[in-house]
């Protein structure tokens, strides 16, 4: 069964239709929305603040979110870290990156693996987001396709794989 535990009399609540890993680990005043997936490792741990999974949201193997929300269509790398953190809908924080306290990443961005974004920013929508510390260029300014990107990281495509995944999940 997935480590999950109440926290100041605040319970984490998973939609039925979401896909939470035995091996994930959620803590108090947590919510995984339909068709989330939360794969093995994660931690949610909504102890000081909520955490919020949104929709057809992914978080990939040994992310750890903590009192940060992640809307709906929003993509977590595996190893991300983010700590009081706004993910808005259809961004994707890549693998191993790190999102610091007071950062909203907004809707249709893409922070690249292996960025640290520092306390307090406020990223743009559709902004593309790297380095260490994190600069942010407008997608447009770039040659990436975000559609292109978005779909060969599709959090239906992620659905439908925790689908075919029926050990994993409870």
């Amino acid at each position: 069964m997935t480590g999950r535990y109440a926290f100041e009399g605040n319970e984490p609540a998973v939609d039925p239709a979401a896909h939470v890993s035995h091996g994930a680990t959620l803590v108090g005043d947590v919510a995984v929305g339909a068709h989330a997936s939360v794969w093995p490792g994660v931690v949610l741990r909504g102890d000081i603040a909520p955490v919020r999974v949104g929709e057809h949201s992914h978080v990939g193997d040994n992310a750890v979110l903590h009192a940060s929300t992640a809307g709906d269509r929003v993509m977590i790398g595996h190893g991300a870290v983010l700590n009081d953190a706004v993910i808005e809908d259809g961004a994707l924080v890549g693998f191993n990156t790190t999102v610091n306290s007071e950062v909203t990443v907004g809707a249709g961005s893409i922070v690249a693996s292996g960025t640290t974004v520092p306390e307090g920013y406020d990223i743009p929508p559709e902004s593309f987001v790297r380095g260490v510390p994190a600069t942010v260029t407008p997608i447009a300014e770039t040659t990436l396709d975000p559609e292109a990107i978005f779909e060969a990281h599709s959090s239906g495509a992620y659905t439908d794989l925790a689908e075919r995944h029926d050990d994993l999940f409870s």
